[in-house]
């Protein structure tokens, strides 16, 4: 029996979409103080969610994308979202299958300290269980 949680959302969502969105987009767990410098970047953090107790992990994943620009950062934001939402759900890793991708909160613009930067960001619900 595989314990729930066996499966590391964050590390399987920030593999997944550094394989999609290219050498271009830093995507991350945790920022640096080097953000100015990695534009674009995705951040992929773990903010809640449940399970079934057994196998099924509901985890609640921030996405918040840091940009020069805000359209910039929208546009990203849009094409991440359709990424998660069209591609990862349903689909499988080495590790977990992705049963269901929900938007939680769509992507909205959300405050940052450094007006130099634009922060867009939206919450996903993700269905995932351990492959074995």
């Amino acid at each position: 029996m595989v314990a729930v949680g066996s499966v590391d959302v964050e590390l399987e969502v920030i593999v997944w979409l550094q394989q999609r969105l290219g050498a271009g987009v830093v995507v991350r767990d945790e920022l640096d103080n080097n953000l100015a410098d990695e534009l674009p970047t995705v951040q992929v953090q773990r903010v809640g969610g449940g399970d079934d107790s057994f196998r099924l992990d509901r985890a609640l994943v921030d996405v918040d994308v840091y940009a020069a620009t805000r359209a910039d950062a929208i546009q990203l934001a849009a094409v991440v979202r359709g990424l998660l939402l069209r591609e990862l759900s349903g689909s499988q890793t080495d590790t977990a299958v992705v049963g269901r991708v929900l938007t939680i909160s769509a992507p909205i613009q959300r405050p940052y300290e450094n007006t130099a930067l634009r922060r867009i960001g939206a919450t996903y619900q993700i269905h995932v269980h351990p492959v074995s």
